[in-house]
């Protein structure tokens, strides 16, 4: 097939492959290898299901009613039950993307030849991707432990003509979705049921997804931050890459190469070397290396954490030569821990923005020589004033999402899964620090390039004008006061497609 088909052989999926099929459509296949590596394990299951001896998931009943065995005939049964049983989410429906990210990395996981199904079971999740048919999943319901259980549960009653989906924007039941593109509901066998749904696939959909929009929002704030430098009429003696170097952390490293390279060619930066009064500049220019630097590692290391995930099986339980094994590798507690650190980055990347913000708009004239609050005439007019309360209650929803959810354990399943990881938790607030980070951001493109403007004639780096040229091509210099929403919110919907990346 061309490059426009991903092909699903076991191999590690990437954050690329998730986002292009999650949100660009790209057709999934399977690889022609799959019959082999799924036949040896799928054997091993039906074997167990119709032999003497109790094991867990395929002729018991499951959590704390796993003593209960379950003879061969009621197996269909069995796996029926409890995915009706388990969908028991509530909430709103978590957005189409979220659905299909978990629907792909639930097949690539079924895929690596160790779960024991079927190849027509992961034939028939990708059918769901290839024909448009994404399941309606609430948001709520998943403790991060044992598997995102409700959630799959909801989508895996589409796969057996149950349920709802969401077919061309439109909700319909999931039998008459799987009808509507020629698709016949599947009949769980042994196991197949339990596979489905005891895995960290929302959790990982949540985090792929998220960490492709980070990635715009860090180019973005790195971007920011190197306007600000000139806006605010600050040095770039602080990204001399001797001073980064000796420090040894590669995100601050990172940082300062790219502020230089933004600020590269700067008429600004050198126009008041012999008259700035200041010895240094406040923390949040002279040291935004270090701070934005710090949440790149941190997000960084979150990003291999998540990749690692992408190739991983997290069912149970497992099927090795033959024997079939009971582990724990549902818990989502790497996730969960990822995803709350990167909650806590975005919450200091978006605070030291906010404080630039602030610097620039307060009154500190003889610094920055640029009206009190950007006013294009103070009194009569308030200029951006109130966008700097906007960022500052944006920072201070991130507090309160920078929360851990992981932290907080509550026992279910009358206590034989006692130790949860509340990952999916974990990644519907990060999903939501994103959106707000961003905004804070789009206050600080906002508010630098109004202050290029009062520093004109002089321009700033080569970097630094290319991206005020994309922002003016959206928002116009402020000449009289307008309301400042529509044009934050223009900003960050550059940032969303990537304009500072």
């Amino acid at each position: 097939m061309g490059r426009e088909t991903l092909i699903l052989d076991g191999a590690p999926l990437s954050i690329e492959d998730v986002v292009a099929v999650a949100r660009h459509g790209r057709a999934v296949q399977l690889g022609d290898g799959l019959v082999d590596a799924l036949a040896p394990t799928r054997a091993a299951v039906e074997q167990a299901a119709s032999g003497d001896e109790a094991v867990y998931g395929i002729n018991t009943g499951f959590g704390a009613l796993s003593r209960k065995r379950i003879d061969s005939e009621s197996n269909r049964h069995l796996q029926l039950n409890l995915i009706r049983s388990h969908a028991a989410g509530v909430g709103d429906p978590l957005p189409v993307e979220t659905v299909r990210a978990m629907l792909l990395i639930l097949a690539a996981s079924l895929s690596r030849g160790v779960s024991g199904v079927r190849l027509e079971l992961v034939r028939q999740i990708v059918s769901l991707l290839n024909h448009g048919i994404t399941p309606v999943v609430p948001e709520l319901g998943s403790v991060g432990a044992s598997g995102d259980l409700a959630p799959l549960s909801h989508a895996a009653l589409v796969l057996v003509g149950e349920g709802e989906a969401m077919v061309e924007g439109v909700v319909t039941s999931g039998a008459d979705a799987l009808a509507g593109k020629g698709l016949d509901p599947i009949v769980l066998e042994a196991k197949e049921g339990l596979a489905l749904i005891n895995g960290t696939h929302l959790m990982a959909a949540q985090a792929a997804l998220a960490l492709s929009d980070i990635e715009l929002v860090m180019g973005a704030a790195i971007t920011a931050a190197a306007m600000a430098v000139d806006g605010c009429l600050g040095t770039d003696a602080t990204l001399d890459p001797r001073i980064h170097a000796v420090r040894c952390q590669p995100g601050q490293i990172e940082v300062a190469r790219r502020m230089r390279q933004l600020l590269e060619g700067s008429k600004i930066v050198t126009s008041h070397v012999d008259d700035d009064p200041r010895v240094q500049d406040p923390y949040s220019l002279r040291a935004t290396p270090q701070v934005v630097g710090a949440a790149l590692d941190s997000i960084n290391a979150a990003r291999e954490v998540v990749e690692r995930e992408l190739g991983a099986v997290t069912d149970n339980p497992l099927v090795f030569d033959g024997e079939i094994r009971s582990g724990g590798n549902f818990h989502g507690m790497p996730l969960a821990l990822s995803m709350d650190s990167i909650a806590v980055a975005l919450c200091t990347v978006a605070g030291i923005s906010e404080r630039r913000v602030y610097w620039l708009q307060a009154a500190h004239d003889d610094f920055n020589r640029v009206p009190t609050h950007l006013s294009p005439e103070p009194g009569l007019h308030s200029g951006l004033m109130i966008t700097q309360y906007t960022a500052a209650a944006c920072c201070n929803e991130l507090r309160v999402l920078a929360t851990p959810a992981c932290i907080g354990n509550i026992p279910t399943a009358a206590g034989i899964e006692d130790y949860n990881s509340m990952g999916a938790t974990a990644g519907l607030k990060l999903r939501r620090s994103v959106e707000v980070a961003a905004r804070v951001i789009a206050i600080e493109l906002l508010t630098m390039s109004e202050a290029l403007e009062h520093h004109r004639p002089l321009t700033s780096g080569n970097g630094v004008e290319a991206a005020h040229a994309r922002i003016r091509e959206q928002v116009p210099p402020l000449t009289e006061d307008r309301p400042p929403a529509p044009d934050i919110e223009a900003i960050a919907l550059m940032i969303r497609n990537g304009a500072f990346a």
